[in-house]
Order: C-alpha cells, then sequence, then structure tokens
C-alpha cells in the first residue's frame, strides 16, 4: 500500500527532508520541462517567428494571476499542516472542506476578471503591435484554465501539508504528458500556433485538478479526505487561511508586479531580446522551482513541527534544507549551463535571421543568474519558515523593500544607463534584490524563533480551533 501521509514530527530531519522534498522536486522539473515543450512546440514548429515572443509577453502576467492565488493555496496549506502536526482531527477536516471550497469559488473570480480585462492588460504592459493580437488569443485561452490551476494548487497543497508530496508528481507525470501530445497533434497536425499550445495546456490543467479531487475524495479513512456533504467555508478556517494566505499571496504579487515593471522594459528592447527572455524563463526555472520545492517542503515541514511543539527539531530542519538546496541548485545550474547552446537553439526555428543573437542574448543572462539562484532559495526557505511558524505579514513587508524598491530604482535609475540598458542588464536587479530580502528575512527569523519559542513555553494562553496560540 502507498504511504498516502508522511509525519514530518519524527524520524531523523535529513531523511525525511529530502524523501519528502525529491517529488516536489520532481513535480516541479515536470511542470518546467512540460512548459518549455509548449514554447519548443509553438517556437519550432508553428512557422510564425513571432509565436515565441507572443508567448512570452504574456508569461509574467499569467505567472501573476497564478501567484495571487497560490499565496493563498500557501496559506490553507499552513493551516492544514499545523492542524495535521497537533493532531487535532475537527479543525484538520473543517479546514481542507473550507479551502477546497474557496479554491474554485476565487479560481472562477479571477479566470472570469483576467479574461474580461485582458485587453488593457496587455496594453498596460506595452506588449509590441506585431505580436499583440497573438499574445491576446492565447492569453484569453489561458484564462479559462485559472478555476482548475487554482482547484489543483490548493489540492496539491492539502497533500503536501499532510506529508503526501508522491500524488502530485504522479497527476502531473500523466497530465504533463497528455499536455505534450495535445501540443504536437493541435501545432503540427492540425496547423495552429499559440491558440494550440494554450488549449493543450488548459486541457492538461483541468485534468490534473479533476485528478487531485478524486484522489482526495477516495482517501477514506483519512482525516483530511474530501466528503461532498462537508465542503463548504466554514468562517474561522476561513479567516485564518486569508490570515495566512493573504500576506503570502502580496508576497508572491510582489514580485510578479515588479516584475511587469520588467516586463514593460524589456519590451522596449528589440524582439531578439523579447524572444530570448523566453527562453531564460524556460532555462532558469529548472533552478528556480528547485528552490521553490525546498521552500514548499520547509514551510510544511515547519507548520508540522510548529503545531507538534516541536522547536529545535523545525530550525536544524530549516538550516538542512538551506545547506541542501545551495549545493544541489548550484550544482544543477553549473551542468545546465554545459548544455546551454544546445538547450537554448531548441527554442529557435533554424530559419530564424536572429537565431544566434537571441541564443547568444539568453546564454548570457542564464550564466549570471543559475549561479547566483542559491541566494534566492536562501531567501524564500527564511521566509517560507516565518510563514510556517505562523507570522506571513513581516515576509510580505520585507519583500516590498527588498524586491520592490530594488528593481523600481534600477528600472528608472539603472536600465537608462548605456551599459546597463539590454536583456542582461534587466535581470542584474534579480540577485541585487534578492540579496536585500536574504538579509531582512534572517533578521525577521530570528525575532520570529524566539518570539515563537517562547509563546509556546508560556503555561496559559488563548487558544483557537487549531489549538495554537493566537
Amino acid at each position: 500500500m502507498v504511504k498516502a501521509k508522511r509525519d514530518l514530527t519524527v524520524g531523523p530531519i535529513f531523511s525525511g527532508l529530502v524523501l519528502f522534498t525529491i517529488p516536489i522536486i520532481l513535480t516541479g522539473l515536470l511542470q518546467d520541462f512540460y512548459n518549455m515543450a509548449d514554447n519548443i512546440v509553438v517556437g519550432r514548429f508553428s512557422g510564425d517567428d513571432l509565436a515565441l515572443a507572443a508567448v512570452s509577453s504574456t508569461g509574467t502576467l499569467t505567472a501573476l494571476l497564478v501567484k495571487i492565488l497560490m499565496g493563498f493555496a500557501t496559506g490553507s496549506g499552513i493551516v492544514i499542516a499545523q492542524a495535521f502536526g497537533s493532531k487535532n482531527n475537527d479543525w484538520l477536516t473543517k479546514s481542507v472542506h473550507t479551502a477546497m471550497t474557496f479554491s474554485l469559488i476565487s479560481g472562477v473570480t479571477l479566470g472570469t476578471l483576467a479574461l474580461i480585462f485582458s485587453n488593457p492588460l496587455l496594453s498596460m504592459l506595452g506588449t509590441k503591435a506585431e505580436v499583440f493580437d497573438s499574445a491576446l488569443l492565447y492569453f484569453r485561452i489561458i484564462c479559462i484554465g485559472i478555476p482548475a490551476s487554482t482547484v489543483y494548487n490548493f489540492g496539491n497543497s492539502t497533500l503536501r501539508s499532510v506529508g503526501d508530496s508522491k500524488t502530485p508528481l504522479y497527476i502531473l507525470l500523466v497530465c504533463g504528458f497528455i499536455n505534450v501530445l495535445f501540443n504536437l497533434f493541435f501545432v503540427i497536425v492540425c496547423g495552429m500556433s499559440v491558440e494550440g499550445v494554450a488549449i493543450a495546456t488548459i486541457t492538461s490543467q483541468y485534468l490534473s485538478a479533476i485528478s487531485v479531487v478524486v484522489v482526495l475524495f477516495r482517501r477514506k479513512g483519512e482525516i483530511y479526505a474530501l466528503n461532498p456533504k462537508k465542503l463548504g467555508l466554514n468562517t474561522r478556517a476561513l479567516k485564518k487561511i486569508i490570515l495566512f494566505g493573504l500576506p503570502a499571496s502580496i508576497q508572491s504579487s510582489i514580485f510578479n508586479i515588479s516584475n511587469l515593471l520588467i516586463t514593460s522594459s524589456i519590451n522596449t528592447l528589440p524582439t531578439a531580446s523579447v524572444s530570448a527572455r523566453a527562453i531564460v524563463t524556460n532555462i532558469d526555472s529548472v533552478v528556480s522551482t528547485t528552490n521553490d520545492a525546498f521552500v514548499h517542503a520547509t514551510t510544511a515541514f515547519v507548520a508540522q513541527n510548529y503545531g507538534a511543539k516541536k522547536m529545535d527539531r523545525l530550525k536544524r530542519g530549516m538550516l538542512i534544507s538551506i545547506v541542501f538546496m545551495a549545493v544541489l541548485t548550484f550544482a544543477l545550474g553549473r551542468i545546465i549551463m554545459l548544455f546551454g547552446n544546445e538547450l537554448a537553439g531548441l527554442f529557435v526555428n533554424t530559419d530564424n535571421a536572429e537565431r544566434d543573437l537571441i541564443i547568444s542574448e539568453a546564454l548570457s543572462v542564464c550564466d549570471m543568474m543559475l549561479a547566483l539562484y542559491f541566494i534566492c532559495g536562501a531567501q524564500g526557505i527564511l521566509s517560507g519558515t516565518i510563514r510556517g511558524l505562523g507570522n506571513s505579514l513581516a515576509p510580505m513587508l520585507a519583500s516590498v523593500i527588498g524586491i520592490c524598491s530594488v528593481r523600481v530604482i534600477w528600472v528608472f535609475l539603472v536600465f537608462p544607463i548605456d551599459t546597463f540598458h539590454s536583456l542582461r542588464g534587466i535581470y542584474m536587479s534579480f540577485p541585487a534584490s534578492w540579496i536585500v530580502l536574504a538579509i531582512a528575512l534572517l533578521i525577521i527569523f530570528i525575532y520570529t524563533w524566539k518570539k515563537s519559542k517562547r509563546e509556546l513555553l508560556e503555561p496559559v494562553g488563548t487558544t483557537d480551533d487549531s489549538g495554537i496560540k493566537e
């Protein structure tokens, strides 16, 4: 029988984290590879040299919409993991059913709004006229998949919060493969362009959402199993999810809002640079996804152990995650660059007159980003740890200062300088902002950890349904 959950509050820390984190890494990498397939198919086989630029023009906006609701999925995961760690079964049941109900409502709402305002949103980003119609068509189709993506992410977060990181991997393995097959069918066989990969993407998203819901319904005997009769919004659970999720959502959105500003700056560069940006996004996402996997794993580990009041184990797990992440992501980045030319070449049609320029620009940026991604991973793990301890507001405020201020200053004061007025020049704002944020989050973690440990040791206090002091 497949183990449905993993209790992260007991057993060896290193092996427990490794076994829990690896499926999350593989899930993220599979998602990246499937996204790469989207771009490779549209870039190589659509017959449209501007198709890749059109898809790239919508990437940051799409990521922003997903991240807005991912923050709430993270918040629900923290609530569920704390309930699981504290063995509060009634609270766990209420939290799971509230989270899944909220995911459907919020996904439909945001998807509808994005679809309605798609034209002005792309105009606001300064999307180039020659790719605007294709970008708009692609984005509108993607908006239809937002409800499914949201349901899947909440279900995924629920499973990870109770220690099951394998099931999301299996779901993505099957649904992602279907996505690739549909990409090839719609673009090569049916002769479609950006609309073909968009249709393939949302089809895969709905299959993923249905799969994760079916899994949760069929977990009979588990406290976190979904029951149709219990679906609904529990006021206290919803309050907790919003309390943890809103700052996480704002924090994630801040990253992407600042990236929207960067996207609008990149859109002022030649079309070759816009296409190169799509390659950069796909290549460096392999390492950034690995970082994110450590963040998700550490957040669940911390939340479970905080619920179980095991503070020293909690801190050791965080430190192990940072070291493991730094070694793995740095090595992965160097391996990727060994095959950089071949990998970047997959995205550009051999007949494209600007092929060499696009590949050169992309690899210049990737070489810098991949060497420094461990800094981004460290600040992400610190942020996840602080959220797992129940403090979502401080990381959000730190992100406003550390990300927005640095990148906004860079766009308006540094990017216009001739030396930095290039794709590589604008991307240099990323590591600069990571360093500032990592320092701020380290200070916040030290304060939050001491405060949380002191509060858990206090014999008297007010608790809510979750069993955690308010």
